[in-house]
């Protein structure tokens, strides 16, 4: 399996990914959604949950995946190294979330479901996410549009955001995202055929009747797809679709669809002038950057081999300043609610 040392993001990333985003975040008050979101919901809640209800992969535990995951880690030269969970799941299913402390979370179903090779791809597709700084955007505009949905504009004004349209620039952002990590996914396997025959599978085949189904078919129905966007009301359909859909589709959009982007990136000169080792190189990644209001959140630095490790927080020190940002929260909540 090739190694790109030092590859940036932008080396893939899907063109339409970065135009999307750069729309939801002109999104008027996305912004104050992100920084709040950053302050109040942080990535540590979700982190401690998934430490208390799955199992942690590591040499000891599920052994063989972590080998797997350490090896597209370092192929796609992912830092720093996330976290891998396995989680009871009656569902195919896997996704990244956090960003100073990423980690990658796969269901059980999804194990059982593909063979050595997909599970590969299907992990490199999550460190895609994570290298391209997915992850934190993907939980900002879900949980924005899950607020404002809830209890429209009595929380810091989210509802009204409904009408500006962050609803359709988030799905519209979250589509293009997919094929930025799909093509991250093509760049470790260095085969399409591993790549597309997981979103097979994530799509719909049946272990039992799986004799039955064939890649080549599931090809031209891809293809069909793409040309329903020739008709923008089909592209309309494709929004109320993603607004209503459920869990595993928010993940994973459309994985039929997204079969002929990645077989048209796979014959492109850019997937080969990468493969050559002609890609750009970054130290930096990540694609939402916000600056929290809390005094006590110091920006996080790359870790140095050579340095004493940092000490630990303080739990009750952390614990006291959570309570104090969520009476900070309320209290603008209810100053809202006073000039309504």
């Amino acid at each position: 399996m090739p190694t790109y040392t030092g590859i940036s993001s932008e080396a893939f990333r899907h063109p339409g990914d970065r135009e999307a985003e750069q729309a939801l975040r002109s999104v008027p008050g996305f912004e104050l959604v992100a920084r709040k979101f950053v302050e109040f919901v942080s990535e540590r809640p979700q982190f401690v949950y998934h430490l208390s209800s799955s199992i942690q992969v590591g040499p000891r535990q599920y052994s063989t995946l972590y080998g797997i995951f350490r090896e597209c880690v370092r192929d796609l030269d992912v830092y720093p190294e996330p976290s891998l969970f396995v989680t009871r799941n009656p569902l195919a299913d896997a996704y990244a979330l956090g960003k100073d402390n990423p980690y990658v979370v796969v269901s059980t179903d999804l194990l059982d479901s593909l063979d050595e090779a997909e599970i590969r791809a299907a992990l490199a597709n999550e460190l895609g996410h994570i290298k391209c700084g997915h992850s934190i955007l993907f939980q900002t505009g879900l949980w924005s549009i899950r607020v404002a949905t809830a209890i429209g504009d009595m929380t810091m004004g989210l509802g009204n955001l409904i009408g500006s349209g962050l609803i359709f620039a988030f799905y519209e952002w979250l589509r293009y995202a997919e094929l930025s990590a799909d093509r991250a996914a093509l760049l470790v396997m260095d085969d399409p055929q591993p790549v597309t025959s997981m979103m097979m599978k994530m799509a719909g085949v049946s272990q039992k009747y799986a004799h039955e189904c064939s890649l080549d078919e599931l090809i031209k129905q891809s293809e069909d797809c793409q040309n329903l966007d020739e008709d923008s009301l089909n592209q309309i359909y494709k929004f109320l679709l993603y607004n209503a859909a459920p869990g595993a589709m928010l993940t994973h959009p459309f994985p039929v669809e997204r079969l002929s982007h990645l077989r048209r990136w796979a014959e492109s000169a850019e997937y080969r002038q990468i493969r050559a080792g002609n890609y750009r190189r970054s130290e930096s990644e990540g694609a939402l950057e916000v600056e929290s209001k809390s005094p006590q959140q110091e920006p996080r630095q790359k870790e140095n081999p050579h340095q004493e490790p940092r000490q630990k927080e303080n739990p009750q020190q952390k614990a006291e300043e959570l309570r104090r940002q969520v009476r900070e929260l309320q209290e603008q909540i209810d100053r809202i609610k006073s000039k309504k």
